[in-house]
């Protein structure tokens, strides 16, 4: 093992000089402040340095024979007439399938091992030269946003704004991201289908909206429609709805029934289509998704979205639910969300317009329309009541995530 200690100005300098000096195999050992300069230990495989060192395709070094001794030729020559040839090596075996897997999971952890070490010199480095960069980076991962959202905002922050600045311009610049529809369904009507992961609260939601049109207009030119034959006593308790409301209730068992249904009720000034609730990772989801869709081309789909799952939950319900072209979102139970990051973020990517927010069980007074500003302020509420933190450790396995993310 050949380990060697290297000073530069900056840490890009360091490993620029250990990649030069050993070869991108090269494993850094520790790395610290001399001064106003960053010193690096690295270290390295004698039998890889002598590779990286020696040059591709040179010929081997010709020396001249000593005073009174044969040349090599004619050395190599008497000896080969002298002693018996040895016999022809064996054949070489093959490595066992099992110290391959070995050989392969210790690279493995090798190269992780050396890209946490990386992750940690890249922070400290950041730390040191960007402290505001930083310093947001932390505040907006205490927030739940995603590496690659919090990487963008803290790269466009101005550099002369203090912490609090920064922080309100981050902040506001998510809020004003974020695309909101208003309160168009109960001012206007339309047909709406709510798709969305089951339990995601389709039909509360369902509810809790009929509810706010029936005492805005009446019971009048609205009605209610199931197309969820998958959850037992879906369709009753759809039913049971439209009897306390005074509306009218209908029942599909497959979606394409829903064209027709639809034509009857094309006096209706409001119509919602409660679906069944499907898991992302039905194989099924992308027809029945597309049938909706291609049922009539004046409904809308809205995705209902919990803000009680995970950040990556939120994204694949997003990418899998496409399928269907949703034109907005509904969030729901922001109440039990722990962070509302992910949400935040996924909005941000998919640019996927909010209509309501739900933060509760209560029909209808747990249903408001979407403020951006007030879904931002509602994360940085749910953040501090939970004691969200973000800790150095937790940065730098955020930037080796974001790396392999990159890959």
């Amino acid at each position: 093992m050949r380990i060697q200690r290297y000073i530069a100005k900056d840490m890009r300098s360091a490993l620029a000089q250990v990649r030069e000096a050993m070869g991108p195999e090269a494993v850094i050992l520790s790395s610290g402040m001399v001064g106003d300069q960053v010193e690096v230990v690295a270290a390295i495989d004698v039998e890889i340095a002598r590779e990286f060192a020696a040059p591709r395709g040179a010929a081997p070094p010709v020396t001249q024979p000593e005073p009174g001794t044969l040349p090599r030729r004619a050395s190599s020559q008497l000896s080969d007439a002298l002693v018996p040839k040895a016999a022809a090596p064996a054949a070489v075996v093959a490595p066992a399938p099992e110290q391959n897997n070995e050989l392969a999971n210790e690279v493995k952890d090798m190269r992780r091992m050396l890209e946490a070490q990386l992750a940690t010199l890249a922070w400290n480095d950041m730390s040191r030269r960007s402290p505001l960069q930083a310093a947001m980076l932390k505040e907006l991962a205490q927030l739940g946003i995603t590496q690659d959202l919090a990487g963008s905002l803290a790269s466009r922050i101005p550099a002369n704004l203090n912490f609090s600045a920064a922080r309100r311009f981050a902040l506001a610049t998510i809020a004003r991201t974020v695309q909101v529809t208003g309160d168009r369904w109960l001012e206007t009507g339309g047909r709406i289908a709510f798709a969305g992961p089951a339990g995601a609260g389709k039909t509360t939601l369902l509810a809790k909206l009929a509810a706010r049109w029936v005492l805005r207009h009446g019971p009048r030119r609205v009605a209610l429609v199931s197309a969820d034959a998958v959850r037992i006593g879906a369709h009753e308790q759809m039913h049971m709805l439209g009897r306390l409301l005074g509306v009218t209730a209908h029942t599909v068992y497959d979606v394409a029934e829903l064209p027709e249904l639809l034509d009857a009720l094309s006096g209706q000034q409001l119509v919602l289509i409660d679906t069944a609730g499907a898991s992302p990772r039905d194989p099924d989801l992308a027809r029945h998704l597309r049938l909706m869709k291609q049922a009539n081309p004046h409904i809308e789909t809205s995705l209902v979205i919990p803000a009680s799952i995970q950040a990556g939950a939120i994204e694949e319900a997003m990418k899998l639910f496409a399928v269907a072209q949703p034109a907005s979102c509904v969030i729901t139970k922001v109440d039990e969300a722990v962070s509302l990051g992910g949400v935040l973020s996924a909005l941000v990517r998919h640019k996927l317009p909010v209509a309501y927010l739900s933060d509760g069980q209560r029909v209808p007074e747990d249903l408001q329309p979407a403020r951006a500003h007030t879904l931002v302020s509602r994360a940085v509420e749910i953040a501090s009541r939970n004691g969200a933190t973000a800790d150095d450790e937790v940065m730098q396995r955020r930037i080796t995530g974001a790396v392999h993310g990159r890959r």
